[in-house]
């Protein structure tokens, strides 16, 4: 089975849910080939790139960053390519039907990092916008097979709430099959005018075993809270940052870390220390896979309190919250998006309202006060995760779901 796996960066790419479906795939005996719409930044390669030799199977457009030079690039391209390209050449420069897409040249730059590959069976897009352009690049023959597209969080927000009109129509209309992480996903994906029989839900998965709790650091008397996730508004860090700081002054031994980056980061190191933090809070910027699993490891608390924020932009399923519960942490989030499908409240974890720094506070007290509490909930989160999120048996299903897709009619 041939797939293409349409992803927005590659081979610096944060969604390690995407390299472990790949990597799944590949070993379930697929031919995977990754079509990335932009190049990788200076961001560090992640490391499940590397051994399994991904980078042969990447294509990337080669596209000029300076619009001027594009087109004296593109006629170059043409003057190779044409013979063998023909008239999908012409359809990518279709601005009427294409947008900006053809009139910025990206679409036929796509077009051209897509030639002379062999036909493939199925078109996987990884977010909205990227089974937009699977869609795009379909019609006009650079790439062939049934499309299927997974939505995951901001595509279904934010994407969507800065367009006047419904930016998927012509997806739901010919795309063959749609995939969402969650039931309120799905939900929405409907509202939005999807079929609701080409809907399917297929949660996101981790490895249980790399985060067995067998790992646990033993502990030294400290109480280790830990958020993971980029600095980014819909994170909600800065409720974050405010409820520790509401407990850390009757809690002696309390350490705060969190991973990762983003904007939002010279803001919240400052209002650290306008909250008296500096003893308590230590930021660790971005981490390895490995460096983010010993932290997990050490941690007693997950912290993840998400909000909705002002654009509209709001989490799908988030990663880091599988991987604690795996790890045996209690979690203590909010009431957003898909996170109450993931964390039982009161069972494997603690779920406030959004934005409630006085509910976080008590949350994180009453956890604090209660290791036999922790260790139940951690049992409880690790338990589910075994049985719901385990990426082996969920790239069993997705194996499924594609066999399913061929076998669909038109």
């Amino acid at each position: 089975m041939r797939v293409a796996f349409l992803v927005s960066q590659f081979p610096c790419i944060s969604e390690t849910f995407i390299l472990d479906q790949i990597t799944g795939l590949i070993d379930r005996g697929c031919d995977v080939e990754i079509f990335a719409d932009i190049p990788s930044s200076d961001a560090p390669i992640h490391p499940e790139v590397d051994p399994h030799r991904l980078t042969a199977r990447v294509h990337l457009p080669n596209l000029p960053r300076n619009p001027a030079w594009r087109p004296f690039r593109a006629m170059g391209l043409a003057a190779a390519y044409l013979p063998r390209m023909g008239w999908r050449a012409g359809r990518s420069l279709n601005v009427l039907r294409y947008g900006w897409r053809a009139a910025s040249l990206r679409l036929f730059f796509e077009t051209v990092a897509c030639a002379e590959r062999p036909p493939f069976d199925l078109i996987h897009g990884h977010f909205g916008p990227n089974g937009l352009r699977g869609l795009a690049l379909r019609n006009i023959g650079a790439l062939s097979g049934k499309l299927i597209t997974t939505f995951y969080g901001y595509d279904l927000s934010e994407f969507v709430q800065r367009r006047r009109s419904n930016p998927y129509r012509k997806l739901f209309a010919n795309g063959d099959l749609t995939l969402a992480i969650s039931e309120t996903m799905r939900e929405r994906l409907i509202a939005l005018g999807s079929d609701p029989g080409r809907v399917i839900v297929h949660r996101l998965g981790v490895n249980p075993t790399l985060f067995s709790p067998s790992r646990r650091v033993a502990g030294d008397g400290k109480i280790r809270i830990l958020t993971i996730g980029r600095m980014v508004p819909k994170k909600g860090l800065e409720y974050g940052l405010r409820s520790v700081t509401a407990v850390a002054a009757g809690t002696p031994g309390i350490e705060y870390t969190i991973i990762g980056d983003g904007p939002l980061r010279p803001h919240l190191e400052r209002m650290t220390g306008e909250l008296k933090l500096r003893q308590v809070v230590r930021f660790r910027g971005w981490q390895t896979r490995p460096e983010v699993v010993s932290a997990l490891h050490q941690a007693d608390i997950l912290l993840a309190p998400s909000v909705t924020s002002e654009n509209g932009d709001q989490e799908g399923t988030p990663v880091v919250i599988l991987e604690a519960m795996a790890a045996g942490i209690p979690v203590v989030s909010t009431l957003h998006a898909g996170i109450p499908e993931i964390v039982e409240n009161g069972v494997s974890g603690i779920l406030v309202a959004e934005r409630d720094v006085a509910a976080l506070a008590g949350a994180l007290t009453n956890l604090m006060g209660n290791p036999e509490l922790r260790a139940g909930m951690g049992r409880h989160g690790r338990a589910a995760i075994t049985e719901r999120h385990d990426i082996d048996k969920l790239n069993d299903r997705l194996m499924e779901i594609y066999r399913e897709a061929l076998r669909r009619r038109d």
